[in-house]
């Protein structure tokens, strides 16, 4: 076992058996963006063996503040590939690959079936239903994230047939699409509820700990009070 890995391996939730279930996972996230980054950042350091990045935006200087994987000199480049770069060589050992491309109906059958598990770093509710019914009909863990302003919520979905999806949290799909993305937010939310995320996703690859199953985790950074909704 890599040395790399050393100091999580001492964990007995994760030890030597742990780390070769992360090395065989299969994670997708779509979207590269606030959330994606530190997600992508923990999971690849982590030691996840297959990550897939989403995600057809380029890099613009509004990002920099909370998209921690990116720099000036990337500007007007494509995140996903921006991404992967970085996260490669963070870690060499993984296999990584990027899609520049936004996950349509045409395409996410295709995509979604080549992973285990499917990673919300997104920003809208078109996308959210659209890997909801996907991991529902598929039979993949859907762990959803949002954010906005200093608010941050996280759940896992779709991960059996009585699990809750997206359109247990919102049922009116026409209702939420037409509403506004919220347009302000600190870089820290993004980071905290991207941490979140990833930890998750190591339980629920691993095995340890108590995965966020049929519960809605909410977090306001301006006060730090946490609610716990159970779906």
């Amino acid at each position: 076992m890599s040395h790399k890995y050393h100091r999580q391996t001492l964990l007995p939730e994760i030890g030597e058996e742990g780390q070769c279930k992360l090395r065989e996972a299969r994670v997708l996230i779509v979207g590269a963006g606030g959330l994606g980054c530190p997600i992508a950042l923990y999971l690849a350091s982590a030691g996840v063996g297959h990550l897939g990045i989403v995600d057809n935006d380029t890099v613009s200087l509004s990002n920099l503040h909370r998209q921690v994987l990116y720099e000036e000199v990337e500007l007007g480049q494509p995140k996903a590939e921006c991404a992967i770069h970085h996260l490669r060589a963070r870690n060499s050992d993984i296999e990584l690959k990027a899609y520049p491309m936004r996950l349509t109906k045409d395409n996410a059958e295709q995509l979604i079936a080549e992973y285990d598990f499917v990673v919300d770093g997104c920003d809208n509710h078109a996308t959210r239903y659209l890997i909801s019914d996907i991991c529902e009909r598929q039979k993949k863990t859907y762990v959803y994230a949002a954010i906005g302003a200093f608010q941050g919520q996280v759940a896992i979905l779709c991960h059996d047939e009585e699990a809750p999806t997206y359109r247990t949290l919102f049922p009116d799909e026409k209702t939420m699409c037409a509403l506004e993305a919220p347009k302000g937010v600190i870089g820290t939310t993004p980071a905290i509820t991207g941490s979140l995320v990833a930890n998750e996703v190591l339980k629920l690859i691993v095995g340890f700990g108590e995965p966020l199953l049929g519960k809605l985790f909410l977090i306001d950074l301006l006060t730090l009070n946490t609610q716990m909704i159970r779906l």
